[in-house]
């Protein structure tokens, strides 16, 4: 009987054991997501008006699983899975691409810092997206012409390393990223790198980045797919998709007082020819911005920004593209999770640019409202773009 207790009691030492272990390493897996459509009018795509469903508007539809286990000591093992879907279709964002938006694994410590491993967004969308046109007006119609800028989430890095600084100073953090390029005996084909900080302090919020994308191996006549990093490409910037690099530095402001929110962005993309380039000189777009935000109640959330985007005069064109773009949000709360919004658009484009077919092949600007009508532009100067949705989160 001795024998029996005392086994009994070795057994439920070592269960107690095992579950204070458990408890002192506790982990967690949240399944995450949005589902977005909305009911779109645009007036000119291509010389036609259109009528249609278009997911991903307010935020992008997407499902997601992210995790975190306590190592202890402060430090924690986290990932994210994320994949973008179109809620008409059911079809995956990304063809051949499960987690096209992030896939990434790392380590978190309160006094270290982050860093992460795997698919990600870069410092510079991080934190100069997050407090310019794009956290404020959807990307959809709030985005520059084309996201030609990247301050929208068309520029994730495959292959890429992340660290992110504590916040220090009463409100900075820092965040550096380096997507490796992969290319045996030439490791800077193909690479990224983003750097990127933010001052938090009171009512105002600053940010700076910057992020330099390389094309991959293979021809330079287009972007190849072997780059860790890719970016929009549209009638604004289709003359310039055979760079050999592309270099954009941005850096946005914001104040909130009251219900009101005000804030000013600015933004340099750069196109850099290289052997084999279809264009010969650097073509630069220069974007201010100015957004602002109103709850007008518990319910209802007011935006609306402007942007002008101006071409460098460069490649023989004279008279360089110019773009003005007004938007305007309005957002009805059902609750935390769910909500129907109103998006309006125009944007009037001026002076000429580059075609697909690159030097030589100068065109009228056509307008390009956000990066919605990437696809779609309008055949000529102007293009107005009306959305009617409803987005859930879970």
């Amino acid at each position: 009987m001795k024998l029996r207790r005392s086994l009994a009691m070795g057994g439920l030492a070592i269960v107690a054991a095992g579950a204070s272990v458990q408890a002192s390493a506790q982990s967690s897996v949240t399944i995450y997501g949005a589902i977005d459509d909305a009911l779109v009018y645009t007036n000119n795509q291509g010389g036609l008006h259109n009528l249609y469903l278009r997911t991903g508007n307010l935020n992008a539809s997407k499902i997601g699983f992210k995790g975190a286990e306590d190592l202890g000591g402060g430090s924690q093992a986290v990932f994210t899975l994320e994949n973008g879907f179109d809620t008409n279709t059911g079809a995956m964002s990304s063809a051949n691409t499960l987690f096209n938006r992030q896939s990434f694994v790392g380590l978190v410590n309160n006094s270290y810092g982050s860093m992460l491993v795997g698919r990600q967004y870069t410092p510079y969308f991080q934190y100069v997206g997050a407090i310019g046109p794009t956290s404020v007006l959807t990307g959809a119609t709030g985005a520059h012409p084309g996201d030609v800028d990247g301050l929208d989430t068309t520029v994730r890095i495959s292959n890429a390393i992340t660290y992110i600084s504590p916040t220090f100073g009463g409100g900075a953090q820092i965040s550096a990223l380096y997507g490796f390029g992969e290319t045996a005996g030439s490791t800077s084909t193909g690479n990224a790198y983003s750097l990127a900080g933010k001052y938090d302090v009171g009512p105002w919020n600053f940010a700076l980045g910057f992020q330099r994308l390389k094309n991959g191996s293979g021809p330079a006549t287009a972007w190849n797919s072997t780059a860790s990093g890719s970016f929009a490409t549209s009638a604004i910037n289709n003359g310039y998709a055979s760079s050999d690099n592309v270099v954009m530095i941005a850096g946005a402001t914001r104040y909130t007082t009251g219900n009101w929110m005000f804030g000013a962005n600015y933004a340099n993309a750069q196109y850099k020819p290289g052997n084999g380039s279809l264009f010969t000189q650097k073509a630069t777009f220069d974007t201010l911005g100015v957004i602002t935000t109103y709850q007008a109640t518990p319910a209802w959330m007011l935006a609306a920004g402007y942007s002008y985007t101006r071409e460098r005069a460069a490649n023989g064109i004279n008279d360089p593209a110019k773009y003005h773009q007004i938007a305007l949000e309005e957002t009805y709360s059902l609750s935390k999770r769910t909500a129907f919004y109103l998006l309006q658009a125009y944007q009037l484009a001026r002076g000429q640019t580059l075609g697909k077919a690159g030097a030589g092949n100068i065109v009228n600007a056509v307008a390009v409202v956000g990066d919605s009508q990437n696809g779609s532009p309008s055949s000529g100067r102007n293009q107005a773009v009306i959305m009617a949705g409803f987005r859930h989160f879970f």
